[in-house]
């Protein structure tokens, strides 16, 4: 698709960063949010080249039209909107928008699989979907649309996935909305025993990070999602159930068999990294010392991960990268004074 006019509707954290980033391709973007406080934050961090007064001023002679709106605006928008242009949408629910926007011309559903716990355009960034999944819905879809949007998203930076409406609900469900929901199970079961709350450490914190989310379309999208979603709860009932009833049955060689199966599916899920442990004090400077030491060592950091002491500051921090990167990140830590653990 060669770079024009694009119509962004809605400057929330996606659309503001989709703004950002057509307008590094190339794009001019006019956009256009009922909330005056959002158009003004996408317009700081340069999410567009002019602020409409309207929708039907946004849309204009626009060649492309982006929703990013929550599911329920969305599938309005696509109920009364008249245009030849290509229409995407970036909800996280694809059935019934697929069905709503069945109506139009030029009409691809997509969601890009991308965020972060705040929401809002101050939290927005066009390197938000640099190597990130972005689903592109082929339901009612022309082939030449398709082509149109897939090369779009790889403009965007992103790794298009075609699938219809339905396989995308379920795999959302399963892969997003199901650990979602446990996350906040999970919160809400230790918060009630005070003594379990005490030795919450870093593996209770990394696997309950997204309970932390503020995002208002949640109770929407999950809703609009229902079916599926029951469906992904009803799995995790199942296999929750079968769990109990195998440490009921006081089989160590079962309960090891799984645990090692599903750590290989995990691991076989990134790429291979090393952890290298260290003890951060509780002084100024720490993270300073870190970056020159990551910046002498010239490693690939592929995550960090801090485990904070239980009283003050300082604790462990963890850097991954690639195995045969990892000799030389220990010297540089080394040298700027640090302790590692095994």
């Amino acid at each position: 698709m060669s770079s024009g006019v694009a119509a962004l509707l809605g400057t929330g954290l996606i659309g503001s960063s989709i703004g950002v980033a057509l307008r590094a391709a190339g794009y001019s973007v006019v956009a256009w949010d009922p909330d005056e406080s959002h158009l003004d934050g996408a317009e700081r961090i340069g999410a567009l080249d002019r602020r409409a007064e309207s929708q039907a001023d946004a849309i204009g002679d626009a060649e492309l039209i982006v929703l990013s709106v929550p599911a329920e605006a969305t599938i309005a928008l696509l109920s009364s909107l008249d245009t030849d242009a290509l229409v995407i949408d970036v909800a996280g629910v694809k059935a019934p928008i697929a069905t709503a926007g069945a109506r139009l011309a030029h009409f691809v559903p997509t969601h890009p699989m991308a965020g972060a716990e705040t929401s809002g355009p101050e939290g927005a960034s066009g390197s938000l979907f640099r190597g990130a999944t972005w689903v592109v819905v082929t339901d009612h879809a022309s082939g030449p649309d398709i082509d149109r949007v897939v090369h779009l998203v790889e403009s965007l930076g992103a790794e298009p996935v075609e699938m219809t409406a339905d396989e995308h609900d379920l795999a959302v469900a399963l892969a997003s909305h199901l650990p979602h929901l446990t996350a906040s199970a999970l919160v809400d079961i230790v918060a009630a025993h005070p003594d379990a709350l005490s030795v919450a450490a870093g593996g209770f914190r990394d696997l309950t990070r997204i309970a932390a989310s503020k995002a208002p379309w949640w109770p929407e999208v999950l809703i609009e999602n229902r079916e599926a979603v029951g469906q992904a709860l009803g799995e995790l009932s199942d296999r929750l159930a079968q769990i109990a009833a195998e440490l009921q049955a006081g089989d160590k060689s079962v309960i090891a068999e799984r645990l090692n199966t599903t750590a290989e599916i995990r691991r076989s899920m990134a790429a291979p990294v090393v952890g290298v442990r260290l003890v951060l004090e509780d002084r100024p400077g720490q993270m300073a010392l870190v970056g020159a030491a990551l910046s002498a060592s010239s490693v690939d950091l592929r995550d960090l991960q801090l485990r904070h002491a239980t009283h003050g500051g300082g604790g462990v921090l963890t850097l991954s990268v690639r195995p045969d990167e990892a000799d030389r990140l220990s010297e540089a830590l080394r040298l700027q004074g640090f302790k590692l653990l095994d």
